[in-house]
């Protein structure tokens, strides 16, 4: 019995920025000079692509680990960008 995804299935691009994401870190380039040479893409570009990307029920089921990584950090940033700042103490 196989899930429904729909479908749909991710495109050459998706599955390529998703094996970006799991070894970019691997090359003796900074991140996003290695996202312009390789997708032709500016970083925010790049990563409005990457966050729809992981949103998708395909992208969980081609790279489960990457997927909820990328997910988790996602949440971390958003909670450290909208949380409160820490309570400082007075002397």
């Amino acid at each position: 019995m196989s899930a429904d995804t729909g479908g749909e299935s991710l495109s050459q691009l998706e599955v390529d920025i998703l094996a970006f994401e799991r070894g970019w870190w691997r090359g003796p380039i900074e991140k996003e000079q290695a996202i312009r040479e390789t997708f032709g893409l500016s970083g925010p570009q790049y990563y409005q692509m990457l966050n729809a990307l992981i949103d998708q029920r395909e992208a969980l089921a081609a790279d489960p680990l990457l997927v909820k990584r990328l997910l988790r950090m996602r949440a971390q940033r958003r909670q450290a960008r909208y949380s409160p700042p820490a309570a400082t103490k007075a002397r």
